[in-house]
């Protein structure tokens, strides 16, 4: 029998796809989950196991502000910055550049 994927697992599965130095927002992840669902990508971030294993700091708002993080938003910069991903004056990242693309 297949075991059915949660909400929360397939969205951490696509979360884990996302290499260093890219990022991808709540709108991509839903979307790829088939989904107009952004703030449940969002909960289902929040109920992330493992940080370490699900990069969820790779993910941002659609209009490319950094967002909220559990550790919180400036330790969620730092994650970025060390992956080479430059935040804009504004704060923002450049999503012409670093935005992972699924194919849906």
């Amino acid at each position: 029998m297949k075991k059915t994927l949660t909400f929360d697992q397939r969205c951490h599965a696509l979360l884990a796809q996302i290499p260093k130095g890219r990022v991808s927002t709540y709108r991509e992840l839903a979307h790829a989950l088939g989904s107009k669902a952004y703030r449940a990508v969002g909960q289902a971030m929040n109920r992330n196991p493992n940080l370490m294993k699900v990069p969820c700091h790779r993910v941002i708002k659609s209009n490319g502000e950094i967002g909220g993080y559990a550790l919180g938003a400036d330790k969620k910069r730092e994650l970025l910055l060390e992956e080479g991903i430059q935040v804009e004056t504004n704060g923002r990242i450049r999503l012409s550049k670093y935005l992972h693309p699924y194919s849906t």
